[in-house]
């Protein structure tokens, strides 16, 4: 149709026209594209403009984020608050358009994109979370979570090795309310992708599960829009891929279907004749009317959102208190009772004593708050048994043949000891399950933890449910970008990193983690605890909830932690705290000389150091630091009174040193080697955590 030809064009002209004045940019992929928006945009995507953040408005993720000016060119058109000078300052210091998309930068982005492949990642997440939510809060002739999740990707997305992870999970799940468009354009920054990508796509996304429909022409709007329209259909819950051939560049005389068009300007020559051959007589970023009035969707959305409001009204009547329940989960918001739990847990923590390892401290914690907030939905990378992870109130999710969510009571947790799972006694069986029990919040996400952590920021920027997963910290390497995107975001998403060190013994140093508790602390508004005892890593539970904010790595041990007594609990939050003084080891009246600083598991030896330090009449103080990345927040007052200038310090963690010298360490007992496989005790012994080392490095420090 004309109109819709005009709407395509409108976006190849703005494309073209804004990365010209940037002088950077990828208009190919915009300009090729554009028909398939046109589609969505104009005949299926439930969206208000007014309102960006409606609940059960559809989500659209441009995983192939490089093509940013498509998504900034329809905001812009269908009403969002993006002006036309907000698209000519594309790629400009604190603009509303950055190079890739950026979450609440550009009104109506979902998601931040732009490395490959984590787009589609997130957009599994997003529809995982539609999905649970309607499971969780629909009821029969009251539907208010009801909506799809759009995702346009490309070449690179499908190279990446995500994407075989986010689209086999996505087929397992059967979340037939994900409708993917893959735009083939044959092209990548290289030239023709066919030398190098010579996948069967149809085959390969049939083969995970998914609906498929094409190849079609991507650059026939009406062809476009036929599919999707198909694939809103699916009868058996299934995901679908559409397949769009289209030209990268297209209106471009000279650079369509070439590489040149893929990530530079096209130069003003160039721009000028794809005017005339587009019949677009007019100058840069100038719309006609009639193309703004095709494109504005403000009274669409208008009442789109009202005839929810009118809906959802209905349902506060009926089921008050999960209308406020549904509020509160979408806001963000913890329940009310939220800090006596937490208090109550940590008390129990300290009350307790218990000796054990901090991965098992943390399901104690969790028992308590999975069972107290019914938005944390938990799981694992296929080591459940080792992670712990579950708990009595997160029964596994289950989908039947059907594609529908298994409903079923809460089950007692497995155990686990070193690293297998054990079946739960009957003294464990759960209490009458709540209504929120029915719903299976344990995921298994097999071995994907790139995907795993993607799918998470995807469920995070959705809303409704708080995501937490768990793998070895050693294969944190494998989700690094995907954590490093969420604290990008400010989203909660927390991951639990077990085996934290050499402790994890005979696996050897393929699994025993060196660098890695210093590489995610270099992450900016990544918080990183490592907790030393149960009391602690209950601390780091709360706060890591508490953090709508920020995303958290929880980094625990597999070997079992003696419980360090503490008088003072409200400092733990803080990040560092002084834990035991000289006068606890009976040097009353003798002045202090150094501080100890530990974490995690050589909180320990530092204490038995100072013990050996105090029959020499060494005084010294112990500080646990769970979290760095906390304690570096603090008030300097707070910092000095915890760590005296005067005194000389001494770190101690079973990882590499470079990260501690930043506290004015005088010395540091760390390990700049990877380790060996062997038994835990022979290894600390081999490396020097041992608290006659510590105590001679404390010697030696002060000599």
């Amino acid at each position: 149709m004309a109109h819709q030809a005009l709407m395509a064009n409108a976006i190849r002209a703005l494309a073209m026209d804004a990365v010209q004045l940037a002088n950077s940019g990828h208009p190919g992929a915009p300009m090729g594209m554009a028909d398939m928006a046109v589609a969505l945009w104009g005949d299926h995507l439930r969206f208000n403009p007014a309102n960006p953040h409606w609940l059960d408005r559809d989500r659209f993720v441009l995983s192939n984020g490089h093509a940013s000016m498509l998504l900034y060119a329809v905001l812009h058109l269908t009403g969002y608050a993006l002006s036309i000078d907000d698209l000519k300052q594309f790629r400009k210091l604190h603009s509303k358009t950055p190079g890739h998309p950026e979450i609440d930068v550009t009104p109506g982005v979902e998601t931040t994109t732009g490395p490959l492949g984590q787009g589609i990642t997130n957009a599994v997440g997003f529809a995982l979370a539609e999905k649970l939510l309607a499971a969780e809060f629909n009821r029969d002739g009251h539907t208010i979570v009801d909506h799809h999740t759009y995702a346009f990707l490309g070449d690179g997305c499908l190279m990446e090795g995500i994407s075989h992870e986010a689209i086999g999970l996505a087929g397992a799940w059967r979340l037939g309310k994900l409708i993917a468009l893959y735009d083939d354009n044959g092209i990548s920054i290289d030239g023709k992708v066919a030398p190098w990508f010579i996948d069967n796509t149809a085959l390969r996304f049939e083969a995970h599960g998914w609906n498929t429909i094409g190849p079609i022409d991507g650059n026939d709007a009406q062809a476009v829009s036929k599919a999707i329209a198909q694939a809103k259909t699916n009868a058996d819950n299934k995901p679908t891929l559409i397949l769009c051939k289209t030209q990268i560049g297209k209106g471009s005389p000279n650079r369509a279907g070439t590489a040149k068009a893929h990530g530079e300007a096209l130069g003003a020559e160039e721009i000028a004749l794809t005017r005339t051959a587009l019949d677009w007589p007019y100058a840069p970023f100038e719309i006609p009317e009639a193309v703004y009035a095709d494109w504005n969707h403000k009274d669409a959305g208008a009442k789109v959102e009202a005839e929810w409001n009118e809906r959802f009204a209905a349902y506060s009547a009926a089921f008050p208190e999960l209308a406020a329940e549904f509020t509160r989960r979408m806001k963000g918001e913890l329940p009310k009772n939220f800090h006596q739990v937490a208090f109550d847990t940590v008390v129990a923590a300290h009350t307790k004593a218990e000796t054990v390892a901090s991965r098992k401290a943390s399901q104690l914690a969790l028992e308590a708050f999975t069972a107290a907030l019914p938005e944390m939905l938990g799981g694992s990378a296929d080591l459940t048994g080792s992670n712990l992870t579950n708990t009595k109130s997160t029964p596994a999710l289950r989908f039947d043949e059907t594609g529908g969510v298994v409903l079923e009571a809460p089950k007692a947790a497995a155990q686990g000891s070193e690293d297998e799972a054990k079946p739960a006694s009957s003294a464990d069986a759960a209490p009458a399950p709540a209504p929120h029990g029915l719903i299976g919040r344990h995921i298994n996400y097999g071995v994907r933890e790139f995907g795993m952590a993607a799918i998470m920021n995807g469920v995070a920027l959705h809303g409704g449910y708080i995501p937490y997963g768990g793998t070895f910290l050693t294969f944190s390497d494998y989700s690094r970008n995907a954590i490093r995107m969420a604290a990008l975001m400010k989203h909660r998403v927390i991951h639990v990193f077990t085996h934290d060190s050499i402790g994890l013994g005979e696996d050897g140093p393929t699994h025993q983690s060196i660098e890695h508790a210093a590489s995610l602390r270099l992450i900016p508004n990544l918080d990183v605890w490592r907790p030393g005892d149960t009391a602690e890593t209950a601390v780091a539970w709360a706060v890591a909830l508490q953090n709508q904010s920020r995303p958290t790595a929880l980094l625990l041990s597999r070997q079992n932690i003696a419980y360090a007594a503490k008088d003072e609990l409200g400092d733990i939050s803080r990040g560092a705290y002084v834990l035991s003084e000289p006068e606890a080891v009976g040097l009353k009246n003798k002045k202090t000389v150094a501080v100890l600083i530990a974490t995690g598991s050589e909180v320990q030896l530092a204490l038995a150091a100072q013990k050996l330090l105090a029959a020499k009449k060494i005084a010294v103080r112990v500080v646990s630091m769970p979290s760095t990345t906390t304690f570096d927040r603090q008030d300097v007052a707070y910092k000095k009174a915890v760590l005296p200038k005067k005194l000389p310090r001494i770190a101690v963690e079973m990882g590499c040193t470079g990260g501690w010298w930043k506290y004015g360490c005088a010395a540091v007992v760390g390990i700049d080697t990877f380790g060996e496989s062997a038994p835990a005790p022979d290894l600390f012994k081999h490396f020097g955590f041992t608290a006659e080392n510590v105590a001679a490095t404390v010697e030696a420090a002060l000599a």
